[in-house]
C-alpha cells in the first residue's frame, strides 16, 4: 500500500482533500492494532508526507469529521459502520469526493466482512469507491467464492496463499487438545484446568458463545481464581474494549473470558493457552480463535471442552479445516467437589440477584446460541441435557425458555433448600431501590410494572426460525411461478382474433330478431324452426 501510494506522489502529489488508501477490519480492536503498526511506518521521513486516520465506533461521528478536515488523512483506517455513517453524512466532508483517485482497498478478514452481518454496509461503501481501484482480500480463512470476489470488485482476481509446510490449516507449533467432560461438571473442569500447572503461569484467553456468557462468569470466577486477574470483553461492551485490552497486554498472569469479537487478528505474543467452553459457531472461527496463540514462530497450547455427544466434532474438525486434535488427560471429579462448588455457586446467586439474573440470561443465550451451530447436524440441541447444562450455571431453578418445553428437567441439581426468587435483593443499592418500588406496585395492583399484560406466545427459535424459512421459500415459489408465467406468455405466439365479414354478423342480427319473435310468441316454433333451417 505504502509503495502504491509513493508511486503516485512521485507522479502527482496527492492534495490535502484525497484519500488514497481505506483499510476496513470488522473490529475496534483490530482496526487500533493496524493503526499502531501502521504509524511505525509513517515515522520515517520518506513517508512524512502521508498521515493516517483511525476512524471507529464509540466516538461522536462530530469529531471524526473535524479531524478529517483538519488533519486531511490520506489514509483511513476504519470500521464498516462508522465509514458508511461518513460516506451517508451531508455537509461540507464529502467523503464520496475525497474517494475518487483511491488507489487500494483493503478488506482484512475478508470472508468476515463478505458474509451476510456487514453484507449491506459493505455493498452500500462499495458504492461510493471508484471502479478503477486495487482490492486486497486478507483473511486465514479466505474463501473462494467468486461471487464475494466480485461484490468486493476484484478484476482478474489472484490468490495468494501463505502456508507452512504442513498438511494442517494450524501454526506448527501450535498443539491442540480436547477434554470429553459432563455437562454438569464443566466449570469445575474449567476451574480446574485454569489453577493447574499448565496454566498457572502466563495469560489465558477463554472463549464463549454469548455476551451474557462473559459478563456472568466474569464476575463468578473472580470468587474461585482469588490471585489471577479476570478480565472480560464481548462485542456490546462500547468504550471499555481498548482498555480492557491493554490491561490484558500488561498483567502477567491474566485470564481474559471474551466472545469472537477477539477471534481475529488479536496479536499478544504472550498468550499461551486458547480454551474454548464450547465449539464454536462455525469451524473456521475455531482455526482463528486457536490462532491467538502460537503467533510468529511461538510455541502454543488450545484446549475445548467436549460433551459426550459431542465427540463426533474431533472428526468433522479433522476432515472440514485440517485441524487433528489429541485427548488431554485429566484427574476426574468427584461428586463431593462438585457440590461443594455448586453450593458456593448457589450462594453467590442468593446473596446477590444481579448474579442470578445474568447466570439466568447466560443459561438462556448459551442453548439459543447452540441451536443456532453451523454444526447441529453433529452438534443437536436434542441431544443436550439441558438440566445438567444448567447446574454447570449453578441455577437456582431452571427458567421458562420455548426450549424446554416437552423437556425433562430432572437431572437439574438446585439448591438443597427451596428458595424465594422474589425475595432476593441486589447488593447494588439503586438496582435495589428500583425493586422495591416496583414491588410496592406490585402488592398494590397485582401486576409487576413494566410486564406486558398479554404476553405473545412464545416458540423455540428452530420452530420461529423453520416459519421464516417456509415463509421465505414459499414467497420465492410464488414469484418464480408468476416470472415463469410471464415469460410464457411473453414467448407463446398470440392469438389472432377471430375476423367476421358484414354478412356473418348481418345473419347473427337477424336470428337474434327470430329468437325475439318466438319468446313473445308472434312467430310459431314451426315457423322459427324453417326460418332458422332446423330440421327434425
Amino acid at each position: 500500500m505504502l509503495e502504491m501510494l509513493q508511486r503516485r506522489q512521485t507522479d502527482t502529489p496527492w492534495t490535502s482533500k484525497e484519500v488514497g488508501a481505506l483499510i476496513i477490519s470488522p473490529t475496534r480492536e483490530l482496526a487500533f492494532q493496524i493503526s499502531e503498526v501502521l504509524d511505525k511506518f509513517l515515522e520515517k521521513k520518506e513517508l512524512s508526507y502521508l498521515r493516517q486516520k483511525l476512524i471507529v465506533g464509540g466516538s461522536r461521528i462530530e469529531e471524526d469529521i473535524t479531524a478529517i478536515k483538519k488533519e486531511s488523512p490520506c489514509i483511513l483506517v476504519c470500521t464498516p459502520g462508522r465509514l458508511e455513517d461518513l460516506f451517508q453524512r451531508k455537509g461540507d466532508l464529502n467523503l464520496a469526493g475525497r474517494v475518487k483517485s483511491l488507489e487500494l482497498l483493503v478488506l482484512d478478514e475478508a470472508d468476515r466482512l463478505l458474509d451476510l452481518g456487514f453484507k449491506a454496509t459493505i455493498n452500500n461503501i462499495l458504492g461510493y469507491l471508484p471502479r478503477q481501484r486495487r482490492t486486497g482480500l486478507f483473511s486465514a480463512t479466505q474463501t473462494t467464492e467468486i461471487t464475494d470476489l466480485i461484490r468486493a470488485g476484484l478484476r482478474n482476481p489472484v490468490r495468494v496463499s501463505v502456508k507452512e509446510k504442513s498438511s494442517i490449516s494450524t501454526p506448527v507449533k501450535l498443539q491442540n487438545f480436547y477434554k470429553i467432560i459432563e455437562p454438569e461438571e464443566k466449570f469445575l473442569g474449567l476451574i480446574h484446568f485454569l489453577q493447574s500447572p499448565l496454566t498457572s503461569h502466563g495469560k489465558v484467553m477463554v472463549f464463549f458463545p454469548t455476551c451474557a456468557c462473559v459478563e456472568y462468569w466474569v464476575m463468578i470466577m473472580s470468587h474461585f481464581l482469588h490471585n489471577r486477574c479476570v478480565l472480560g470483553i464481548h462485542g456490546k461492551m462500547k468504550n471499555k474494549r481498548k482498555n480492557t485490552v491493554e490491561k490484558f497486554r500488561q498483567e502477567a498472569n491474566a485470564v481474559l473470558l471474551c466472545t469472537d469479537v477477539l477471534a481475529r487478528g488479536l496479536d499478544v505474543p504472550e498468550i499461551d493457552w486458547v480454551v474454548q467452553w464450547d465449539p464454536p459457531a462455525s469451524a473456521s472461527s475455531f482455526v482463528h480463535r486457536v490462532g491467538r496463540t502460537a503467533r510468529q514462530g511461538n510455541e502454543g497450547n488450545a484446549l475445548v471442552f467436549l460433551l459426550p455427544t459431542e465427540d463426533a466434532y474431533i472428526t468433522f474438525l479433522k476432515i472440514n479445516q485440517k485441524v487433528e486434535l489429541n485427548e488431554l488427560e485429566n484427574a476426574d471429579h468427584d461428586k463431593e467437589e462438585l457440590g461443594r462448588v455448586l453450593e458456593k455457586l448457589h450462594r453467590l446467586q442468593l446473596k446477590d440477584k444481579d448474579i442470578f439474573d445474568k447466570g439466568t440470561r447466560a443459561f438462556v443465550s448459551h442453548i439459543q446460541a447452540y441451536s443456532k451451530h453451523e454444526c447441529n447436524a453433529i452438534l443437536r440441541l436434542k441431544d443436550l441435557d439441558l438440566g445438567k447444562v444448567a447446574t454447570s450455571y449453578g441455577l437456582l431453578q431452571m427458567p421458562r425458555m420455548p426450549e424446554l418445553k416437552n423437556r425433562e428437567s430432572t437431572n437439574f441439581i438446585g439448591p438443597k433448600c427451596e428458595v424465594d426468587i422474589s425475595k432476593l435483593t441486589y447488593k447494588n443499592p439503586q438496582k435495589e431501590s428500583q425493586r422495591l418500588e416496583k414491588l410496592k406496585i406490585y402488592e398494590v395492583s397485582g401486576e409487576w410494572p413494566g410486564k406486558k399484560k398479554f404476553k405473545k406466545r412464545t416458540e423455540a427459535w428452530e420452530q420461529t426460525k423453520k416459519a421464516k424459512m417456509d415463509t421465505k421459500t414459499k414467497k420465492e415459489l410464488r414469484k418464480a411461478k408468476k416470472q415463469r408465467k410471464i415469460e410464457n406468455d411473453v414467448n407463446k405466439p398470440k392469438k389472432r382474433k377471430p375476423q367476421y365479414t358484414q354478412e356473418d354478423l348481418d345473419e347473427l342480427a337477424n336470428d337474434i330478431r327470430l329468437f325475439k319473435r318466438l319468446k313473445r310468441n308472434k312467430i310459431s316454433e314451426e315457423d322459427f324452426d324453417k326460418e332458422m333451417g332446423i330440421e327434425d
